[in-house]
C-alpha cells in the first residue's frame, strides 16, 4: 500500500478482526498516518466521511465496495469529490468480482488492490503491487518470506494453471488452534497450512482464488465453482449482489441456486437471469433457480453467510423448468 504519514486511512472493519486490526490499524500506527474510525458501515456516511476527512486509503470487503458503488450512483456530485481524496482501495476478506473492481475503478478513478490471507496467516499472504501490472481476478504474489503451493487431495504439488488447494508456509502461520490438537493436525502438515481454498498459480507466481473447498457444488458428478457463476451474474446491469449455493437434489446430488439482490431501480425477473447465465456457461453450470432477495445475510465483517441461504425464506422466486432431465 505504501502508506505514509501524510495518508489518512479509513477503518470500517471491526478491530477484533485480523484484517481491520493488522492491515489497517497496525499499518497506520506504524507509518504515523491518520485514522478515521467508522463504528458501523453505512455507505452514505462513509462517503461523507471520506470527503470530510480527505481519506486517501480505503480498505474493505467486497460487499462494502458494492454498497459504495450504489451510493455513488445515487449521489454523483459526492462521487466527484471522492475522486479528489481517495488514491487507493484495498480489498480482502473474500474474492472481489472482477466486474465490481472494474466499475469501482472507473467511477472513483483509483486502483483497487486485492490481497489474500486468513486469520491463521496473520493475515496477509499475497498482495498485488501498486506499481506493477494487476491481472483481473488475481490476489497477487506471495509476500516476502511466504511460500504458496497448490496441491491435490493426496497432497501432491500441482503445476501452473492446475486447480487445487492453496497451501501456505511462512513464519507468520499460526502454531495451531488453542486446545484443538486434531484440528491443528488437519490444517498444518509438514509446516504447510492448508487453507481450504481452491486456487491456481500462473507462471509468474500470481495466485487466483477460485472458491472455498466447502462451497464447491457437485452437480451430477461435475464440479461447479460458485464464483464462476457469480462473476457472470455480476456482469448483468440489474444485479447488485449475488451468492450461488448448492441445494440437495435427489437426482443430481446438488442443484445450483443463485440468490440475487437487484439494484434499487431494477425490476429484472429471474427467468432473465437464468437465460443470461445459460448463454454464457456450460449446461451443467448455469443455475436452474434464481431467487430475488431484498438483501443477503452477512457477518459483522461484511462476508456473505451462504449457509443461511435457503429457498424457503425467499420473498419472490422464479424457477426455470428443466423438462428433458439433461445436465
Amino acid at each position: 500500500m505504501r502508506l505514509e504519514y501524510s495518508d489518512t486511512t479509513m477503518l470500517t472493519l471491526p478491530l477484533f478482526h485480523s484484517f481491520g486490526q493488522t492491515v489497517m490499524m497496525n499499518a497506520s500506527v506504524l507509518t504515523g498516518s491518520s485514522m478515521v474510525l467508522i463504528p458501523r458501515f453505512e455507505p452514505k456516511q462513509v462517503i461523507e466521511q471520506i470527503i470530510s476527512h480527505k481519506v486517501s486509503v480505503f480498505a474493505g470487503v467486497p460487499t462494502m465496495y458494492i454498497a459504495l458503488l450504489t451510493a455513488g450512483e445515487q449521489c454523483p456530485e459526492q462521487s466527484e469529490l471522492v475522486k479528489h481524496s481517495l488514491r487507493l482501495g484495498v480489498s480482502g476478506g473474500a474474492s472481489m468480482p472482477v466486474e465490481v473492481i472494474r466499475q469501482f475503478e472507473s467511477r472513483f478513478e483509483l486502483p483497487v488492490l486485492e490481497g489474500y490471507g486468513l486469520s491463521e496467516t496473520a493475515p496477509v499472504a499475497t498482495f498485488n503491487h501498486i506499481d506493477g501490472d494487476r491481472l483481473p481476478g488475481s490476489v497477487g504474489q506471495p509476500l516476502c518470506g511466504h511460500m504458496i503451493k497448490i496441491t491435490d487431495v493426496q497432497g501432491n504439488t500441482l503445476g501452473c494453471g492446475e486447480l487445487g488447494e492453496v497451501c501456505i508456509k511462512s513464519p507468520s502461520v499460526m502454531k495451531g488452534y488453542y486446545g484443538r490438537v486434531e484440528a491443528t493436525a488437519e490444517s498444518i502438515r509438514d509446516g504447510w497450512f492448508l487453507t481450504g481454498d481452491i486456487g491456481r498459480l500462473d507462471e509468474h507466481g500470481n495466485l487466483f482464488i477460485v472458491d472455498r473447498v466447502k462451497d464447491m457444488i457437485i452437480r451430477g458428478g461435475y464440479n461447479v465453482y460458485p464464483r464462476e457463476i457469480e462473476e457472470v451474474l455480476m456482469c448483468h446491469p440489474d444485479v447488485e449482489m449475488v451468492a450461488v449455493v448448492g441445494e440437495h437434489d435427489d437426482r443430481l446430488g446438488e442443484e445450483i441456486h443463485a440468490h440475487v439482490v437487484l439494484h434499487e431501480t431494477s425490476s429484472c425477473e429471474g427467468e432473465t437471469l437464468v437465460a443470461w447465465c445459460k448463454s454464457q456457461l456450460a449446461d451443467y453450470k448455469y443455475p436452474r433457480r434464481v431467487f430475488i432477495r431484498p438483501s443477503l445475510p452477512m457477518t459483522a465483517t461484511g462476508k456473505i453467510l451462504k449457509r443461511e441461504l435457503h429457498p424457503l425464506d425467499i420473498v419472490k422466486t422464479v424457477a426455470e423448468e428443466i423438462g428433458n432431465g439433461s445436465l
